[in-house]
């Protein structure tokens, strides 16, 4: 494995022509990744200094390359636009105001061989979103269509805080094959986490720019499928609110519907709502509102009147139940672990709804 003080030795030996300093000195490295026999991380820039600093990623990509036991090298250069701020009492004409609106994606980040791309997204955190996300994966994995049950992946795309390795119980660094990730698979789902690239107990200390290009990269970087066997269903399960990764996958990759996780109470179903509204503008279809953890403590009802309120489809509800937990700690999902329970049932109706809904 490469050591990280020749890493950071052999970048600063490539100099920031602005400063001058080696690009470590210059604050330009950001995000390093050091894994076992690659290394990467992100230099952004200012959007007129693009033509300058490629020279300068060519260099840094070289030294790293130069590295003994290095296999795999990236470094990749994003750039923030700043933009001036508005005169005060000044006005934007209605042509203006439209043009800052979001508009529906544009088809240039679609993952190749995969049929469908499904969102699971929250307004807030502590929904329980990826247990869902994962459970509802596997569901869908049960579903027979010509005599087989579907194919399905699951893209973890919460960067800041990776769930999927601990609740599939998955771990290492995947290979790297003809220039693509190659996921894990468990229980039959084609897995891929920032998890598995990063330490257990890593902070991912990146902004905005930085989580979306790796979103990005896992998304159409993925081996997700083949032209003999295409994946029938990516799920991506985002990370909870409406910023910088959620607004990246729903302009660049053509989503084909969404589902909404919510608990019963208002503090959440407010939130929800404008998980909802951020899929309206840009054209997404909201397949339905899911309701998580309904019972005594948080209540129950809240998300059906909710998605009534909305005109979209209630999917179900699925209850507080500590199988959760176990199942998500144990790395073994609760549809796998008691498939004859009540969590399971719930889940192939919801499974089958949404496979209906994307056309599978």
């Amino acid at each position: 494995m490469p050591d990280r003080s020749d890493v950071l030795a052999a970048l600063d030996g490539v100099l920031d022509p602005k400063s001058g300093q080696g690009l470590v000195a210059a604050g330009l490295v950001q995000g390093l990744v050091v894994a076992e026999d690659r290394a990467g991380f992100v230099m952004e820039v200012k959007a007129a200094d693009t033509v300058v600093y490629a020279a300068v990623r060519d260099a840094a990509e070289a030294a790293l390359k130069a590295l003994p036991g290095m296999a795999k090298v990236f470094v990749i250069m994003t750039a923030e636009a700043v933009t001036a701020p508005a005169p005060r009492r000044a006005s934007l004409s209605p042509q203006a105001v439209d043009q800052g609106r979001p508009k529906a994606p544009v088809a240039t980040d679609r993952p190749a061989h995969v049929r469908r791309v499904l969102a699971i997204a929250s307004g807030k955190g502590g929904v329980g979103k990826s247990t869902v996300a994962v459970n509802l994966a596997v569901a869908l994995a049960q579903i027979q269509r010509n005599g087989r049950g579907l194919s399905v992946g699951i893209l973890d795309a919460d960067v800041y805080g990776p769930s999927l390795p601990t609740m599939l119980g998955i771990a290492g660094k995947p290979e790297y094959s003809d220039g693509k990730i190659q996921p894990h698979v468990a229980y039959g789902l084609k897995a891929m986490s920032v998890g598995l690239l990063t330490k257990a107990d890593d902070a991912m200390i990146w902004r905005g720019p930085m989580a979306s290009q790796a979103l990005t990269q896992m998304l159409t970087q993925t081996a997700w499928g083949s032209e003999e066997a295409p994946l029938d269903i990516l799920v991506v399960d985002l990370p909870p609110g409406t910023g910088d990764v959620q607004l990246t996958l729903v302009q660049k990759t053509p989503l084909d519907g969404a589902v909404i996780v919510s608990t019963p109470q208002e503090v959440a179903l407010a939130d929800a709502r404008r998980a909802y509204r951020l899929f309206e503008k840009v054209c997404v279809p909201t397949l339905g509102l899911i309701e998580n953890m309904t019972g005594p403590v948080f209540g129950e009802g809240g998300a059906k009147a909710e998605a009534e309120r909305l005109s979209i489809d209630f999917l179900g509800a699925l209850p507080l139940d500590a199988a959760f937990r176990k199942g998500g700690d144990a790395g073994r999902p609760t549809v796998l672990d008691v498939p004859d329970g009540d969590l399971a049932a719930r889940f192939a109706g919801i499974a089958d709804a949404v496979a209906k809904k994307l056309g599978l």
